[in-house]
C-alpha cells in the first residue's frame, strides 16, 4: 500500500475518533481486543458450555491464541512505529504496529467460529461483525494504519484456515 495513503487513511478515520459516539465504542472494542481477550474469553466460555464440542472450541481457542502470537512476533521482526502524525485514543502494549495482533485474533477467531460452525449462521453475524469492529477500532483509535490491519486479519485467517483440520478433527472426536 502507498505509505502516504496509509497515512492519509488513518489521518481520517482518527477524525472519527473526535465524537464522543464513536470515541468510547472504539475504546471499548480495543481494550476488549488487547492480547486477543475478547476472543480468548469467547472461546473459553465456549468450551465450557458446550461439553459436545469442548475439544474444538479449545483448539479453536489456541488458534486465535497462536494467530496473536504470530503477530505480536512479526511486529519484532518488522518494528514498524505506530502512527506518529494522529493523537492515539488508547495506549498501546508495545512500540510497534505492523502486524496488528488485534486484526490477527479477530480474524482467527472469525475464521474458527466459521469452520467449527458451531454457533450456525446466527453466530457468524455476531463474530464476524464484531471482528470487524475491533480491526476497525485500532484504526479509528489512531494506533494502527490500514496496512497493519490488512496484514493482520490475512495472518490470522491464514493460522486458523491451517488449523482448521486439527479443530474439526476435535469435534469429530468430541
Amino acid at each position: 500500500m502507498n505509505l502516504d495513503l496509509d497515512h492519509r487513511l488513518v489521518a481520517a478515520l482518527r477524525a472519527y475518533g473526535t465524537d464522543p459516539r464513536v470515541a468510547g465504542p472504539a475504546r471499548a472494542l480495543s481494550r476488549a481486543g488487547e492480547h486477543g481477550a475478547l476472543w480468548l474469553a469467547a472461546g473459553l466460555t465456549a468450551a465450557a458450555v458446550d461439553g459436545a464440542r469442548r475439544g474444538a472450541w479449545l483448539r479453536g481457542t489456541a488458534l486465535v491464541a497462536g494467530a496473536h502470537v504470530a503477530g505480536t512476533g512479526v511486529k519484532q521482526i518488522v518494528r514498524r512505529p505506530r502512527p506518529a502524525h494522529v493523537e492515539p485514543l488508547v495506549r498501546t502494549a508495545g512500540r510497534h504496529s505492523f502486524p496488528s495482533s488485534h486484526a490477527a485474533s479477530s480474524a482467527a477467531a472469525a475464521v474458527a467460529v466459521g469452520t467449527l460452525g458451531a454457533l450456525g449462521v446466527r453466530g457468524r453475524r455476531v463474530v464476524r461483525p464484531l471482528a470487524a469492529a475491533v480491526c476497525l477500532s485500532r484504526l479509528v483509535a489512531g494506533v494502527h494504519y490500514p496496512s497493519d490491519v490488512a496484514a493482520g486479519v490475512a495472518l490470522g485467517a491464514l493460522t486458523a484456515r491451517l488449523g482448521a483440520d486439527w479443530m474439526r478433527g476435535a469435534a469429530a472426536r468430541d
